[in-house]
């Protein structure tokens, strides 16, 4: 006979799939699915809001390049209308960066002391409406006028997104989340370059252009879900409403001790003081800076680049600028789930990323054939696209504090709109249609990068945070 001992033991254990696991394990087992949904839940009120709201405000953000090329033919473009040469086209592209570039970190840290809800909605009724507004340019001082308050308006937003769930997930949990996020927002290059085709037959209706009636389309859900934002975005775990107070304790008690909270202060010199300390602040900000420029510049001028080569009209054109943009949604989705499940680790993916991204631009730079110089297109843009959101949970995990927190995202990514200042003068048209010396340009922009994520990757691997949880050691996974 069994002793008492022996089947106390026996009942301590069940099985599953022909494998024992003790009373400890099959608890630790169910608060892991516990917390998966409640998750699911979190994911449903934000996380789905933002990434639809993304894509309509990545429409208004890119949509100044699509216009670019609408109704050429018939003589209706902007460019000709406005009476803009090359380096005027160029300054209208980059003056919505410069507002940008510096109001980006404060906008951030500004999420917190009005509330997620109250400052992201702001964010998008007055950033709607400034895009609609563009469509009332009559010459180049008025677009640049325009573009300047539009980057303003805009500034602030995607970093505050990040910001913001980092109040509810901890980063172990963000890569596929932060992957599907971006990648809704990557399918405004081909819904906004479907939209500037269709909405180009309107050209000359109600006397206005083609390029207006895109401004104005394109401008009106970014205000309508603005205003549901306000209304309806919860602000953090402990306030919300969907939630029951035992799930609002789950979510509270596995984020890191580093991650921002609801009762910290909304600034902290303290804190700001640690993360100028940081090696990986001024390695992170490299990768967002030399990757943005050199990688990035070429979004902005695509639809133009595609036009060069030859193969079609504009309104087609406009169509082709599509493909980049589902590669690179395919593309970033695939990585996230292999990122979220570890498969993958996110230095080793953004380094090779970074490498094959080079090869299409020597490719670019030395090949004849259009459709070889496409299809490197689509395959560098898809990469340049990609390459920022595999980096982002990283980039948020090993940084302490509420304030370190919002500035370590509000610089990061602000340092990255110099894309949007020297990127169009790299990629005028100028130096179309070859683009040799842009090609060239991002090359040696690219392979910084290259070295700078390898910089990173050693420091955060030097400072024993590459498997925790958190930026402290003994937030072990």
């Amino acid at each position: 006979m069994k002793s008492d001992t022996e089947d106390s033991k026996l009942q301590e254990k069940v099985t599953y799939n022909d494998t024992e696991y003790s009373d400890s394990d099959v608890e630790i087992q169910n608060q892991k699915q516990e917390y998966k949904k409640i998750l699911r839940k979190v994911d449903r009120r934000i996380l789905y809001l933002y990434a639809i709201v993304y894509l309509f405000t990545q429409i208004n953000k890119g949509n100044v390049s699509n216009v670019a090329i609408v109704n050429l033919e018939a003589g209706h473009g902007i460019k000709k209308e406005l009476n803009l040469n090359s380096e005027q086209w160029a300054w209208c592209l980059s003056a919505f960066y410069y507002p940008y570039l510096f109001f980006e970190p404060l906008s951030t840290v500004l999420l917190k002391t009005f509330g997620p809800s109250v400052w992201q909605s702001r964010i998008m009724v007055t950033w709607g409406a400034l895009s609609m507004l563009q469509a009332a340019a009559r010459n180049f001082s008025g677009l640049v006028a325009v573009r300047f308050f539009l980057g303003l308006a805009e500034a602030g937003f995607y970093t505050s997104v990040l910001y913001h769930l980092g109040f509810w997930i901890k980063p172990r949990e963000l890569p596929q989340r932060v992957a599907s996020f971006y990648s809704v927002g990557m399918l405004s290059g081909a819904v906004s370059g479907l939209l500037a085709y269709g909405i180009s037959f309107l050209d000359q209706k109600a006397n206005l252009s083609g390029w207006q009636w895109v401004f104005i389309f394109e401008g009106i859900p970014t205000i309508l879900f603005g205003v549901y934002t306000f209304f309806f975005l919860p602000n953090y775990i402990e306030d919300s409403t969907f939630l029951s107070e035992g799930e609002k304790q789950i979510l509270l008690n596995e984020l890191p001790k580093s991650a921002p909270t609801k009762s910290d202060h909304s600034f902290s010199w303290d804190q700001v003081k640690e993360l100028l300390k940081q090696p990986t602040f001024y390695t992170y900000c490299s990768v967002w800076f030399f990757q943005g420029v050199g990688g990035w510049g070429i979004s902005f001028v695509l639809p133009s680049i595609v036009y060069d080569l030859g193969f079609t009209k504009t309104a087609t054109t406009q169509l082709m600028t599509m493909p980049p943009s589902i590669v690179g949604f395919i593309l970033l989705n695939i990585l996230g789930g292999l990122l979220h499940r570890r498969y993958i680790k996110a230095f080793p993916t953004a380094f090779v990323m970074s490498v094959v991204q080079i090869v299409c631009y020597i490719v670019l730079l030395t090949v004849n054939s259009n459709i070889a110089k496409y299809i490197m297109l689509i395959i560098a843009t898809s990469i340049s696209n990609s390459l920022f959101p595999v980096l982002w949970p990283d980039r948020m995990r090993i940084v302490k504090g509420t304030s370190s927190s919002a500035l370590a995202i509000g610089i990061t990514n602000g340092i990255c709109q110099f894309m949007g200042i020297i990127g169009p003068q790299i990629y005028q048209p100028k130096f179309g249609p070859s683009y040799h010396v842009s090609y060239a340009c991002s090359i040696g922009l690219c392979s910084v990068t290259t070295v700078s994520i390898a910089a990173t990757w050693y420091l955060v691997a030097k400072d024993g945070l590459l498997n925790t949880e958190g930026a402290f050691r003994e937030d072990e996974e």
